[in-house]
Formats: structure tokens, sequence, C-alpha cells
């Protein structure tokens, strides 16, 4: 029986078969490479001694009374600290990093600086969901540690 051009044979199914799945092994494991890839992972060196610490740091955190607030405009970022009484705080020292959640590559460490009722920086800042993971040290010396979520608007 002579072959017929265009016929669907056994070893075509078999190629059309290994195709698609070669396709689909291929975009999971390049999903799988960039996932791990931009994902920065490690919060703590060691959790269990983080955690024989956390609850002292929370009560004295708590005690401070602190609120923060993110805000920007354009290319600037406010942040407002307020003590319990909605009274501006200004803090011995502050350090933050501002940064995507998904990803580390558009992190930047602004700089702060106390205009007298709020914490003020330039950013680089594009539409959509940042953090601000803040540490500020009171005048007493009391670490606060806080991710403050921001949103700009495109």
């Amino acid at each position: 029986m002579a072959k017929e051009k265009g016929e669907l044979t056994g070893r075509h199914v078999l190629l059309i078969f290994c195709g698609a799945f070669a396709v689909i092994i291929g975009v999971n494991l390049a999903l799988a490479y960039n996932a791990v890839k931009t994902f920065p992972g490690l919060e703590v060196k060691n959790s269990y001694v983080a955690s024989q610490e956390f609850d002292l740091r929370r009560n004295a955190q708590v005690a401070l009374g602190w609120s923060v607030y993110a805000s920007a405009q354009e290319d600037q970022v406010t942040l407002e600290i307020t003590d319990g009484d909605g009274n501006p705080v200004e803090v011995a020292r502050l350090t933050a990093t501002l940064g995507r959640a998904t990803h580390v590559k558009d992190d930047q460490k602004p700089d702060f600086q106390f205009d007298g009722t709020a914490y003020v920086a330039p950013a680089d800042l594009g539409p959509g969901n940042w953090n601000i993971r803040m540490v500020a040290r009171a005048k007493n010396g009391i670490e606060f540690t806080q991710r403050v979520i921001l949103h700009v608007r495109g």
C-alpha cells in the first residue's frame, strides 16, 4: 500500500506529542528559573534566634505608640511618623529600603530628611505597589521596624 502525501502517520503523532511536552516543560523550567532568580527569599539568617527576641521587640515598639504613613508625589516619597497624640516624631536615626514586593532589582535607599513634620526623600517611582522597609531608632534607643505599603498611581 503506497503512502499518500500529507497522510498522518504514527511517527507524526509521536513528534507532535513530544514537541508539545517539550514546549510545556521548557516554559515551566523558564518560569521556575526566573522565580528563583528574582525572589530575595531570606528575611533573617536564623529564625529561631529572631523568634526568641520577637515579643520583647514588639512590646517595646508598641509602647512607643507610633503610626507610620507613606505617600508619594511626583519624584518624592513622604514618610510620616506620628506618636499616639498625632504629633510628628523626629527619630534619632532612620534607614529604609524602598522596593517592589516581588523582586529586588528596583530597590532604592532613599535619603530621608526630616522637614519638621515628616521625612521626605527623592525617589524614582513607577506606578504600582511599593514597600518601604524602614528601621527607625527612637531617641531612647528603641528600634522601630515596619514594612509600609505605598501605592503609586500611574
